[in-house]
């Protein structure tokens, strides 16, 4: 489709884009991929290659594929799709310059159009990349396990409840063929993450307390609607800026940090919430209906809150951490460190595994779906995944009624986001949320 996101981490005090981590470690692609051994957990060498077909040919579908590519260089890219073919036809450029001989689309191979990811789907692929916007991601998941498929799906995996409930469906039927479900939420790969969890986990800050997250950064992108683009082709390239396409900045971004204060709560989710959030600076209708600023209260049922703050507003200050505090000290999750009663700081280099694959998040999520498929050892992050959704979108359920919101109504929701039909014409934009008028439906 069009742009992606552009997800934002931290090292140090330095917030760094994910796009920023791609252009330097596509620095290095050929070389890596000339040294890593095709050697995995079974011990085999020249191991068949795994046919990959990408679905959704933005900025971050372009990228998920060459770190996919990255990942295993017993790969090929081979098929894919999109509903523009400028976007397609960019993409594909931009791949093929990174991958080298790993792209392997020929043009009988490239899909355009609503029903693009049903074609790819028909072809011998054996992997699907979904990196569509998230509006798509149920409906194209269920589609690719029915299909024998396995998947690596970007986050956030639905955008409104009954998305949540079919990604859970189909976890399941994954689960009953032996095929692997791959989260996009690519920080529970993170080695310094999963360390410092796991002593978060040990105990190492006594029982947690207070969890905090934050993701507050300047404008996106946006494209100024051309006369020949319907409504519909307008609000499908400018996806992020309209709730049934993306979520808003709660869902499609701030999912990552939602994600973390779970894990940090060993997968426990909240019992409700109470927020607040609005449209200040982006105020054009270039900018659809999302908000631009949101403050979430998560409350656990031991009575530990989680507290989220995101905004989208140029000229302000970036700041994207995470903290969780304990009675006996406190965890910087962005520096991977522990202060307190037991003080600790990951300091292991950054550099390649053991199959000399690049020891980054969104290299190893791709490692480790790769391997899973060879060792026949099925992943499936779906559950996860699609319940770190569901926070998110409950958060700004209760941002945009200005109501408390309980797990059992978000999860039991029926506002279903889902346009009439999916044609080349009129659409409406949904009036912009006014808390206290706006209901729960």
């Amino acid at each position: 489709m069009s742009d992606q996101s552009e997800d934002h981490f931290t090292q140090g005090d330095n917030p760094v884009s994910r796009r920023t981590f791609l252009r330097e470690a596509s620095t290095a692609t050929a070389a890596g991929l000339a040294a890593a051994p095709a050697v995995w957990a079974d011990g085999g060498n020249n191991i068949d290659i795994l046919r990959v077909g990408l679905i959704g040919c933005g900025s971050r579908g372009s990228g998920a594929a060459v770190n996919a590519m990255q990942a295993d260089p017993n790969t090929q890219l081979v098929a894919m799709a999109d509903m523009f073919e400028d976007k397609l036809n960019s993409s594909a450029e931009r791949i093929k310059k990174s991958i080298g001989k790993q792209y392997a689309v020929d043009q009988s191979h490239k899909f355009v159009g609503f029903d693009a990811f049903e074609k790819l789907l028909s072809t011998n692929v054996d992997v699907v990349l979904l990196a569509t916007p998230p509006h798509f991601r149920p409906a194209h998941l269920k589609k690719a396990i029915e299909a024998g498929k396995h998947v690596f799906a970007e986050k956030p995996v639905a955008v409104d409840a009954p998305g949540v409930r079919s990604v859970l469906e189909t976890c399941q039927l994954a689960r009953q063929k032996r095929i692997s479900i791959m989260s996009g939420l690519m920080l529970r790969y993170s080695r310094a993450m999963q360390e410092t969890m796991s002593r978060i986990h040990e105990g190492q800050l006594g029982r947690i307390v207070t969890l905090q997250t934050n993701y507050n950064i300047n404008g996106l992108w946006s494209h100024p609607r051309k006369p020949e683009w319907s409504e519909m082709e307008w609000q499908l390239r400018n996806w992020y800026y309209f709730t049934w396409l993306s979520g808003g900045q709660l869902v499609e971004q701030h999912v990552h940090g939602l994600d973390l204060m779970s894990w940090a709560m060993q997968n426990e989710y909240p019992i409700k919430c109470f927020g607040l959030g609005g449209r200040q600076s982006r105020t054009d209708p270039l900018y659809g209906h999302i908000f631009d600023h949101h403050a979430i209260c998560y409350e656990y049922k031991g009575g530990q809150r989680a507290f989220a703050f995101c905004r989208q507003q140029d000229g302000t200050d970036i700041n994207t951490s995470q903290f969780v505090f304990g009675e006996k000290g406190t965890a910087n999750l962005n520096r991977n460190t522990l202060s307190g009663a037991k003080t600790w700081r990951y300091s292991r280099a950054r550099g390649r595994d053991k199959n000399g694959v690049q020891d980054l998040p969104y290299v190893q999520e791709h490692a480790a779906l790769f391997q899973s498929i060879r060792t026949d050892t099925p992943i499936c992050n779906g559950e996860y995944a699609a319940n770190s959704s569901l926070m998110a979108i409950m958060g700004r359920m209760a941002s945009f009624t200005g109501k408390s919101i309980t797990w059992e109504q978000a999860r039991n929701s029926k506002e279903d986001l889902t346009p009439a039909e999916y044609t080349f014409g009129p659409l409406n934009v949904a009036p912009v949320a006014l808390p206290g008028k706006t209901q729960f439906l």
